[in-house]
């Protein structure tokens, strides 16, 4: 039997997109070669951000790449949706050195996707083998794999990785044929709710869906106030760059849904969305102007619009927020899976991983109770 040799590449650059994308697929961009580079070359990712590229690569018989890992070293703890600076806090405390670790993920994106891109799906092993590896021989602390696809958990599962579950709101189309089609499937009370909720948020405001060739410099430049306004206030300082957003309208086309409210011609709010193959996936949004409850008509009720003219089955708005549930998106879980070398550590975080387990699975049944579905 051959033994699979693993290389360490400088970027996602490093790779034609032919390749890469060979091995990521086309479901889910926010994998994709273009997605990815267009954080490297804006400087999303590289440089004095802590995310430094390292994907690591398994090629095939054919020389070329067959598993791709797209992981990054991290000098914190920024930008993830799963929290570890608990974990951080008590091994530095400890005496251990956490940061840099290992992180397997698509960057600044709590979206659910494979993070073990394989084109031969046998190098699955071999793959995760190679990231502990690395792990090892650097005497960094620990990998993390976050928002992996279900699919692909078994894979970790059969690796002795500590798999972390969590918990989203997500839209799913039942085959509706229109809004007011999913907002019969509501309780009367709710449908209500939502139809005065969308009335107010529009009332002398202009929607409209941008995609493609249609995004113009000037929406950009539009967007990246409202970008600014909202990471300043949630994360410090907005995690992508100017340039990121040119790129990604660049590089994803066609798969890049811009959704302006303009007042009088001009813009005063936006959420950015890509689309997926299945998907539609809700990433930023912002606004310069408070109009109640437009928050919710741009990133929620828009993103349903959009979803159903395309025919997709699921919206996906991002971490967190159990005010969704209120306007038609049921909890879901989420997993990531960690690999921790130290036993002692290990253990502690193992205890920890299934309380909190416990808790969310609790928690994520009462939700499902609260949708705004009719009974029956």
């Amino acid at each position: 039997m051959t033994t699979a040799v693993a290389r360490i590449l400088s970027g996602v650059a490093a790779l034609s997109p032919d390749q890469w994308d060979a091995c990521a697929g086309t479901a889910n961009p926010f994998v994709s070669h273009a997605f990815l580079t267009a954080l490297e070359t804006s400087h999303s990712v590289g440089g004095r951000s802590g995310w430094t590229p390292a994907p690591i690569v398994i090629d095939g018989p054919d020389g070329q790449p067959a598993a791709i890992a797209p992981a990054y070293l991290k000098a914190h703890s920024q930008g993830e949706y799963v929290f570890d600076h608990g974990w951080a806090d008590a091994w530095e405390r400890a005496g251990g050195r956490y940061y840099p670790k290992l992180q397997i993920a698509a960057p600044f994106s709590p979206v659910p996707g494979p993070r073990l891109l394989l084109r031969d799906p046998a190098l699955a092993p071999a793959l995760i083998a190679a990231i502990e590896a690395v792990t090892d021989q650097n005497e960094l602390s620990s990998a993390h794999v976050t928002f992996v696809a279900a699919d692909q958990l078994p894979y970790f599962e059969a690796a002795g990785w500590l798999i972390r579950e969590g918990v989203q709101f997500h839209w799913r189309n039942d085959g509706y044929r229109s809004f007011d089609d999913f907002l019969d499937a509501l309780a009367s009370r709710k449908r209500k709710a939502i139809r005065k909720e969308r009335a107010a948020a529009v009332a002398g405001l202009t929607i409209r869906h941008l995609t493609g060739d249609q995004i113009r410099p000037e929406h950009w430049d539009a967007f990246w106030v409202f970008y600014q306004d909202t990471g300043s206030r949630k994360w410090g300082q907005p995690y992508l760059t100017r340039a990121a957003f040119d790129r990604i309208g660049e590089q994803l086309g066609d798969k890049v849904l811009l959704i302006l409210a303009e007042r009088d011609g001009v813009p005063i709010a936006g959420a950015l969305n890509l689309i997926g193959e299945d998907t539609l996936y809700g990433r930023y949004w912002g606004a310069v102007e408070e109009v109640p409850f437009l928050h919710f008509e741009l990133c929620y009720y828009q993103a349903i619009d959009a979803a159903i003219a395309r025919g997709l089955t699921t919206v996906e708005a991002g971490a967190q927020g159990e005010h969704k549930l209120a306007r038609g998106y049921v909890p879901v879980p989420t997993w990531s899976a960690h690999y921790i070398p130290h036993p002692a550590f290990r253990r502690a975080v193992a205890e920890f991983v299934e309380r909190e387990r416990q808790a969310i699975e609790a928690e994520s049944e009462y939700l499902g109770e609260l949708t705004p579905f009719r009974r029956g």
